[in-house]
């Protein structure tokens, strides 16, 4: 990335009123999760990637902490990990579904 234009963003964003930070802390976040027909079930993920939330949200329920889920996804970074729990705060009956739906998948597989 242009390393001028990094800095640039990142005046311009400092330089925010407290509300009009908090409110493009929300835009970005929005932004960073998309749900796109065709990719990955249409499933939430991160970004233009194929790692779904509730894949993300799964595993840090099952232990793994943010440096194994950067380590197993290098795409990622520690704000698309934030953006993954942001997101499943605001819509956990969908992740908590959609983890448990494939948890009973795994569940059968093995029989």
């Amino acid at each position: 990335m242009n390393t001028q234009l990094a800095n640039s963003l990142a005046e311009a964003v400092s330089a925010l009123s407290l509300e009009d930070f908090q409110g493009f802390q929300a835009a970005l976040l929005e932004h960073m999760v998309k749900k796109t027909p065709g990719v990955a079930g249409g499933h939430a993920c991160i970004r233009n990637t194929r790692i779904a939330v509730w894949t993300l949200i799964s595993l840090a329920q099952q232990g793994m902490n943010d440096e194994g889920l950067i380590k197993n996804f290098p795409g990622l970074t520690p704000f698309d990990l934030l953006a993954a729990r942001v997101y499943y705060q605001a819509h956990q009956a969908e992740i908590d579904a959609l983890i448990a739906s494939h948890h009973s998948e795994d569940a059968w597989d093995a029989v």
